[in-house]
């Protein structure tokens, strides 16, 4: 059998392509996102979360989950010595939960701020906030998602 300079080609190159396939060895792993409960363990370090403090606005349906407004706030005398640090919003039924990260300082003067994020479908929406001391509270709404969102 003769081959042409582009069967060669070809020939060479679904070789390579097997090869490198063949080469591999186990099964590849999927990237596997953290739930809410792990984010938010990690982002307390293990720490106990209080309730009150924050405040989280969210609509209760959400008539598409690609745009959902959500406002936090955290009520602080935002003083070098008592202040926001950070406040972290997960959303517990997304593929990614985690949202979003919002980082305050003494200066910032009030602990607020308000995005737009994408659901997936009806889940909850938790916003933590981690205070100068190192305590943290919590927040959580219910959001029903009638179309739309992350999974289609």
């Amino acid at each position: 059998m003769e081959l042409n300079k582009r069967e060669f080609l070809t020939l060479s190159a679904g070789a390579l392509a097997f090869a490198s396939v063949a080469g591999t060895s186990g099964i590849a792993l999927a990237a596997v996102e953290p739930t809410a409960d792990e984010m938010i363990k990690a982002f307390t370090s293990g720490a106990a979360v209080g309730e009150g403090k924050v405040s989280l606005t969210t609509p209760e349906i959400a008539e598409n989950g690609n745009t959902v407004p959500v406002e936090v706030s955290v009520e602080s005398p935002m003083t070098a010595d008592n202040y926001v640090a950070e406040v972290m919003i997960v959303a517990d039924g997304n593929p990614n939960p985690g949202v979003a990260t919002f980082k305050f300082s003494a200066m910032s003067g009030e602990a607020e701020a308000s995005t737009r994020i994408r659901l997936a479908q009806t889940q909850n929406v938790i916003a933590v906030a981690k205070m100068s001391d190192g305590s943290f509270f919590m927040d959580k709404k219910a959001v029903k998602v009638t179309i739309g969102g992350c999974g289609g």
